[in-house]
């Protein structure tokens, strides 16, 4: 209990004092003109006030991640609190704030055009792909999760039923002008979604919950993993529970909102205040996973993600509370998953340079995009969650270098953002030679801690020439700044 009150009191204080800290290293000019102005058009380039902006920032990112990715995360028990809180506040939270205020300072670009403006050409264009490879992937995630949600909730009514409603949704708010129907629908989503968290955060807390049931405290790490299936902490936690802790699907949706912000001086409150919400839902849900069903093995045993929401919610709640709180848990990946189509749409046009004032233009685009996520959706969701796991972490690996090194080019500090940037190279190169779909379904017979040896020895050394790269590219500005200083001598 005291754990999980400290860590919500930590994701507190982080946003007070080092969000300040990181707005200032970053140096906000209230009087630049803003995209939403400069570029208005009235589709994705208009203003919204500072609270629907966070608001629609906090919904986009908010999808399952932060409710099922802490829940598959609370199976390596309490240690989960120490990574959503860390995370949040000097990665996850970093990573948003920095990659939307770049979106901001650059008419509102999207993410494969500032990995472009910072990481080169190459990089520009292998991330324009995987950007929309990965939104493709989180709107497929997020139509199948919420119908399967419905569908619990209501078994009277099909989870195709549900499909159909969600995709028809999806396509009007890809299509309509973002204050026409995102910007309405979000706060009655909005309050759906705090009722849930405060509803169930408060039960936890207040609830009857004592003994067997209580909430863990963070000295269990101490007892070794608890993990049912003994899989590793490294890197496996820091994959399942991204959204809460550190997502680069964020980077897909901060230039959205930064296209709508009327100021610089928002930009705190919108990304990095919007960061430390989702943490607090990924906390609440984490807690009560490893509480409710009365330890990790039970909660192991639970079912899926889905069922787990829903017992969770009826226990705690009733039956009526239940219902709403499962609202809000369903309204997480609706208000993302729309996102992820529309902000494919945009990637698309910043590439090829269309206008997307013609509706015919937003179409054009829109139903190719469609298309192909409703083949996916007949994929098994187990084969999506874990690809889109992995490209998530990916991305924000490459999305937090970019802002290391445009932090570098500007001569600011920028520690507090390649550390992040080197443990994330960690985590998904790891990942990605020791995951069951990865580099090491190549290898039979071989002993799962000698993969695991290998894997982060070949991390390491990948993160380490990426950090060689980077103090190499400083040196270099270094001396080019020297020289043309004596030149102008």
């Amino acid at each position: 209990m005291i754990s999980f009150v400290l860590a919500i009191v930590a994701l507190i204080l982080g946003y007070a004092f080092y969000s300040k800290f990181v707005e200032k290293v970053f140096g906000i000019e209230p009087d630049r003109t803003p995209p939403s102005i400069e570029y208005y058009d009235g589709v994705d380039y208009v203003q919204v006030s500072t609270p629907k902006a966070f608001l629609i920032q906090f919904l986009n990112i908010a999808g399952t991640g932060p409710i099922f990715g802490a829940i598959a995360g609370a199976l390596w028990g309490p240690a989960a609190f120490l990574w959503i809180v860390f995370g949040c506040i000097f990665g996850g939270a970093v990573h948003d704030f920095l990659i939307g205020m770049l979106s901001l300072r650059n008419k509102g670009s999207s993410i494969g055009e500032l990995v472009g403006q910072n990481l080169g050409v190459v990089m520009q264009q292998i991330m324009r792909v995987f950007s929309i490879v990965l939104l493709l992937l989180v709107g497929v995630v997020f139509i199948k999760s919420p119908a399967d949600i419905l569908h619990n909730l209501i078994p009277g009514v099909s989870a195709m039923t549900f499909t159909i409603i969600i995709i028809a949704y999806y396509i009007l708010a890809t299509i309509l002008p973002l204050d026409k129907i995102i910007a309405k629908i979000y706060p009655i989503f909005g309050f759906a979604l705090l009722f849930m968290a405060i509803g169930i955060g408060t039960m936890l807390i207040y609830g009857q919950f004592t003994g067997a049931f209580a909430i863990p405290e963070v000295t269990e790490i101490f007892k070794g993993n608890p993990h049912p299936k003994g899989t590793s902490m490294f890197p496996y936690l820091f994959i399942s529970i991204a959204c809460g802790a550190v997502s680069g699907f964020h980077a897909t949706q901060s230039p959205m909102v930064a296209r709508c912000l009327k100021n610089e001086t928002e930009g705190r409150k919108v990304f990095y205040g919007a960061m430390i919400a989702e943490g607090v839902v990924a906390l609440v849900w984490a807690a009560a996973a490893m509480t409710v069903f009365g330890g990790i093995k039970e909660l192991a045993a639970a079912g899926t993600p889905a069922v787990v929401v829903n017992k969770a919610s009826v226990q705690l709640l009733g039956v009526f509370g239940a219902f709403l709180a499962v609202l809000g848990v369903v309204a997480c990946p609706i208000t993302s998953g729309d996102t992820a189509f529309r902000g494919s749409r945009l990637i698309i046009a910043d590439i090829f340079k269309i206008k997307q004032s013609p509706i015919k233009n937003r179409f054009l685009i829109a139903i190719p995009l469609f298309i192909v996520g409703i083949y996916l959706t007949t994929i098994d969701f187990n084969i999506i969650w874990r690809y889109f796991a992995w490209a998530n972490q990916t991305l924000a690996a490459v999305s937090l270098w970019t802002a290391t090194v445009w932090l570098v080019k500007k001569g600011k500090p920028f520690v507090f953002a390649l550390i992040p940037s080197m443990f994330m190279t960690m985590v998904v190169t790891t990942y990605i030679v020791i995951a069951p779909e990865g580099f090491v379904r190549f290898f039979k017979n071989v002993p799962v801690h000698t993969i695991e040896f290998y894997g982060i020895l070949i991390a390491s050394i990948v993160t380490i020439i990426c950090t060689a790269l980077l103090f190499n590219y400083k040196h270099h500005l270094h001396s080019h700044s020297t020289e043309n200083l004596k030149v102008a001598k």
